[in-house]
């Protein structure tokens, strides 16, 4: 494979949800029964390990809807974000069933990524024990579950990350779930694992293959591979091969491929295909159990503008839908009296109060519960969360000029050209790296002189509250890009990374949540339009913005071969940068 692997730890790629209820000193408010199930999945039978916990005094006579949950990618049912899911909720009356994902802890089969046909159809035979339609292996029945039908129990679904995208996976499946509240997951895996943010088709898919983002898949792929040896098994379901020991072999060969950094026509079709086919972009016209999204602003992983594309999905289809711009996801940002259920705050965070009305609303069905704003986002200029009837649209544009300025008016714009040119090797770094989870120093975010162009605004006269994805509709010139770019190989296509970053008075540059927009540029001889990732961040009164594009970034691999790169503006032609402004407090 080409460039290093990440040697980082399972820990540092699970959902950092931790969900534990407050301390009893009475006498425990639940049991806790290990349970195993044998279920088919796909092509294969698989051993499926699980704790079943059930709250004291629920029994047939007086039933109690239930909550399914399994883990992030490389924990398991025991770990401190899974298992601490079945505590918080039996400990509210909720029959929890958390399980370990296939492939992960004890339970058997190869890792999938959440294939509904495969992830998905092994949690519907846990829905059927939870209806009543089955047993556990050791015979042990659930007959004090709230039933809608025969064989249709009452349940919802919760997790983070890897046990997000399963819940949506789930219901894709197996109409009989009644609740989602899935976590910081995914929309497409391919925009996640190789994003373009230009050329999109639908939602965040682009037509165009993206720049490979090494750092988080190889990540990924070595805690998936090392399964075996972390929590050893004599399953042979858990075994594929020894040149993809761990993984369905399509997902090996994707990432082999991204990797590799060549990306001919027919191989970048087929890996897309894959990496759709097993995320929800590809599904999401089967879910019709309400859904309630929480996404991370500091998230490097998945952004925000994933959980819009299947906020906006669902919306359109009619599937009832919220959603929730959290401060923290995959790349930290968790900040005091956020969700923590380690800290017993589920009533009195927003997003806990949120997914306990959700419940009650679709579980327990208080029909008059009040299940909150379609769309609020986390402020840590102003207390309390912003919210809005939906996504806020782009309401503000500004033009880029020749002589480095940002401008409010297209008039205004000055003539001129300038020129950056990148290295063979990286010369800017934006998101947090590898380096903090093995205890070295992370720089902070930089760009190097000659290899990027930035334009920066006039200080701001009053305060700029951004809330949703900034856009850049750019044109450049590169001819060397443009010799190679048909070639039929989009590696040999033009990347560029833009960013939008923060200019203190004092010159200190602060890149919000420290993330960054990878484009493969299909066509430099046309415009492109660039999404950024989605911020919530408010510009002070004094600040700057300053719009950058970079040729390379250190997270994701780049050109292939040096491609100096031309910005032309004339004020009937230049760069617009567009922003979703809302009103100041």
């Amino acid at each position: 494979m080409r460039g290093p692997l990440v040697a980082v730890a399972g820990a540092a790629l699970v959902a950092p949800l931790v969900l534990a209820g407050p301390a009893h000193a009475e006498a425990d408010p639940y049991t806790v029964t290990p349970l195993t199930f044998t279920v088919e999945a796909g092509d294969r039978t698989c051993t499926v390990d699980a704790d079943l916990y059930r709250p004291a005094g629920v029994d047939a006579d007086r039933t109690a809807p239930a909550v399914l949950a399994t883990n992030g990618f490389g924990g398991s049912k025991s770990d401190g974000s899974t298992d601490a899911i079945g505590k918080a909720f039996a400990e509210r009356g909720y029959v929890g069933l958390v399980y370990s994902g296939l492939g992960f802890g004890k339970s058997g089969c190869l890792i999938t990524l959440d294939d509904p046909g495969i992830d998905g159809k092994a949690a519907t035979e846990l829905l059927d024990f939870l209806g009543g339609v089955r047993a556990a292996d050791d015979g042990t029945r659930a007959d004090y579950i709230t039933q809608d039908a025969d064989g249709d129990p009452r349940v919802g679904m919760i997790g983070g990350s890897y046990g997000g995208a399963i819940q949506l996976a789930t219901a894709a499946v197996d109409p009989r779930v009644d609740a989602l509240v899935p976590l910081i997951t995914w929309n497409d895996l391919g925009y996640a694992l190789a994003p373009n943010n230009t050329g999109a088709r639908t939602g965040v898919t682009s037509d165009t293959p993206g720049v490979f983002k090494w750092q988080w898949t190889n990540g990924f792929y070595l805690i998936g591979e090392g399964q075996p040896l972390l929590n050893p098994s004599l399953d042979p379901s858990r075994i594929n091969r020894l040149d993809c020991l761990h993984f369905a072999t399509r997902a090996c060969e994707t990432i082999r491929l991204l990797n590799s950094g060549r990306y001919p026509a027919d191989k970048a079709e087929d890996m897309l295909a894959y990496a759709r086919s097993v995320s929800p972009v590809s599904y999401l016209d089967r879910v019709k159990a309400p859904t309630l999204i929480v996404q991370g602003q500091a998230d490097s992983l998945f952004n925000l503008n994933e959980a819009t594309a299947t906020y906006r999905t669902l919306k359109a289809q009619g599937t009832e839908t919220k959603m929730i711009w959290q401060s923290w996801g995959h790349s930290g940002g968790q900040v005091p009296g956020e969700l923590d259920l380690g800290q017993g705050n589920l009533e009195t965070s927003h997003v806990g109060q949120r997914v306990l009305a959700w419940f009650d609303r679709y579980l327990r069905k208080k029909t008059d519960t009040d299940t909150g704003p379609a769309f609020s986002y986390y402020r840590d200029w102003q207390s309390g969360y912003g919210s809005a009837a939906d996504v806020p649209a782009l309401s503000q544009s500004l033009y880029l000029s020749g002589d480095g300025k940002l401008v409010d008016n297209r008039s205004k714009v000055a003539r001129g050209s300038r020129q950056y040119t990148n290295w063979p090797v990286p010369t800017s770094h934006s998101e947090s790296s590898i380096a903090p989870l093995i205890g070295l120093p992370d720089p902070k975010p930089y760009d190097i002189k000659g290899t990027y162009l930035g334009w920066r605004s006039e200080p701001l006269t009053a305060p700029l509250d951004v809330v949703g994805a900034p856009k850049a509709t750019l044109k450049v010139h590169s001819p060397k890009a443009e010799r190679v770019q048909n070639s039929g190989d989009a590696a040999d296509k033009l990347v560029l990374f833009a960013k939008v970053y923060d200019i203190a008075p004092d010159g200190t540059r602060t890149l919000v949540n420290r993330l960054v927009s990878p484009v493969r540029v299909p066509d430099v001889t046309r415009p492109f339009t660039v999404e950024l990732p989605g911020i919530v961040h408010r510009y002070e009164k004094g600040h700057r913005l300053e719009f950058v594009i970079a040729a390379s970034d250190t997270a994701y691999f780049g050109n292939r071969g040096i491609k100096p790169v031309t910005v032309v503006h004339a004020p009937e032609d230049t760069g617009v940068l567009e922003l979703p402004v809302v009103p100041a407090g």
